[in-house]
């Protein structure tokens, strides 16, 4: 499958999830509701690795690579990130994820001694600048306080883990590692470590009992977990966890265009603008553009 059905597949469904996930808020913890999804993805992986026949054995170094990457992606990313919503508004988490990218740009170089490709680093700033241009007119209702700081903390320690999680996932596909078995077992590692923190953050377990509860988390299990990570996965090895990251700056557009179907999202230039920001930034990362003839690796 090519890189760009995979990258739209990607921006497609988790600039969609967003909606499923309101379902969910209020029922029940919402790192309950992650740990379930992730326990309910790899369950559906596994089975389908059963009924194919598909070996799930692999090498104790990989075990400890894919609990890495598990513990770091599905773990701490999504537990902090839902944290730090809690204390800052989605706009200014939608800016700090775009820096992700130069996260995985230093890690790739620091960890998998692979060249920073300042095609990639001069699109990720073409990127943030039109986050910046989209979400200005939300920065309004940003209050500088203590709260605001521990949610900037949280959010930044999701995008590292996140960071951390993309480039080991890097690793153990550079191993020729299939896709479905390394993201059944990181996604059992990933539950697994969710849940030992809800137990010892002592988060209260209850069971939800609206349907449309279950509905959101069907859809977060099957399109938002198994298909997107799966796609995602692949891009990381076809073309690199530093330009499989900008789909982070890709998918809140889907959002915001969804928002205007279903919520009636006010458009302003600023975003008009930001959003050919991303576009062009998108562009130059993925080599589109011939920026790449004059600037080098390094």
């Amino acid at each position: 499958m090519s890189n760009s059905v995979l990258f739209s597949t990607v921006a497609l469904i988790w600039g969609t999830t967003w909606i499923a996930i309101t379902f969910q808020l209020g029922e029940i913890n919402p790192i309950l509701s992650v740990a379930i999804r992730f326990t309910l993805a790899a369950a559906i992986l596994g089975g389908y690795c059963v009924l194919k026949g598909l070996s799930l054995r692999l090498p104790l170094h990989l075990h400890i690579k894919m609990a890495s990457a598990g513990l770091c992606l599905y773990g701490l990313e999504y537990s902090l990130l839902y944290l730090s919503q809690q204390y800052i508004i989605s706009a200014l988490v939608a800016l700090m994820s775009s820096g992700m990218i130069y996260i995985n740009v230093v890690l790739r170089k620091v960890i998998l001694k692979k060249p920073i490709r300042m095609e990639v680093v001069i699109g990720a700033a073409f990127g943030m600048l039109g986050m910046g241009f989209i979400f200005y007119p939300e920065f309004s209702q940003v209050q500088a306080d203590t709260v605001l700081a521990l949610g900037i903390a949280l959010a930044l320690a999701s995008f590292l883990f996140a960071g951390f999680g993309n480039v080991i996932s890097e690793r153990i596909l550079d191993h020729g590692t299939p896709v479905i078995q390394m993201n059944f077992w990181a996604m059992s590692y990933g539950a697994l470590g969710i849940y030992t923190f809800a137990v010892l953050s002592g988060a209260k377990w209850s069971m939800p009992s609206h349907w449309q509860y279950y509905a959101a988390l069907t859809y977060l299990t099957l399109f938002g977990s198994v298909i997107a990570f799966g796609a995602y996965m692949k891009l990381i090895r076809q073309m690199g966890s530093d330009k499989t990251a900008y789909v982070a700056l890709v998918y809140p557009i889907v959002a915001l265009i969804v928002s205007t179907i279903f919520e009636g999202y006010q458009w302003y230039f600023a975003s008009v603008l930001g959003v050919l920001f991303v576009i062009l930034g998108n562009a130059i990362a993925m080599g589109k553009l011939p920026i790449k003839r004059f600037s080098e690796d390094v």
